[in-house]
């Protein structure tokens, strides 16, 4: 009995000492925002599917991130708008293959990098939640056999990096 009592007074000052330190669990966003709504994402580059994979990257990564919940426009307390400004693809890993007279270069890695721009403005108000802000990231992805297919899935990556960049810059913005 007294072992029992010695765990249980272990754990009750061991949980009022994480308490009582000013520790706080969950989210660092704004305390009165509860619900955002992404608008639909402008492409201004030439790859195909930018958009449509940026605003379901942003999306699952407010889901993930648990700040705020994702809502229809006229439902949230703010919006963003998002517009993928640019992407680069870079050959980073080139190889090469001699045969009798000639060399054959080919590239074994290429890395795709992507650069949002959003703003988060709360309905009815002039200044913005979010000011203008850029968030850049990349991800680095092979050619196996399709070069479409690869590139439209390093794309996916890459959004889904840049995503979770603007959510974490969204969230401590304020």
């Amino acid at each position: 009995m007294k072992k029992y009592l010695a765990h249980f007074v272990a754990f009750a000052f061991s949980l009022l000492f994480l308490t009582s330190c000013g520790y706080h669990m969950g989210s660092i966003a704004h305390p009165q925002i509860k619900t955002i709504a992404i608008a639909p994402v402008k492409n201004e580059t030439y790859i195909p599917n930018a958009a449509e994979y940026m605003k379901q990257a942003l999306s699952e990564s407010f889901q993930k991130d648990g700040s705020w919940k994702v809502k229809e426009m006229n439902e949230a307390d703010c919006i963003m708008y998002a517009r993928v400004l640019n992407i680069a693809i870079t050959a980073t890993n080139i190889t090469s293959n001699k045969s009798n007279s000639s060399i054959t270069y080919m590239t074994a890695l290429f890395t795709m990098t992507i650069t949002l721009e959003f703003t988060v403005i709360i309905p009815g108000r002039s200044k913005p939640l979010v000011a203008t802000t850029q968030v850049s990231d990349s991800t680095q992805y092979q050619v196996p056999a399709d070069l479409y297919t690869a590139q439209q899935s390093a794309l996916q990556q890459a959004c889904y990096v840049v995503a979770m960049g603007a959510v974490s810059a969204t969230a401590e913005a304020w």
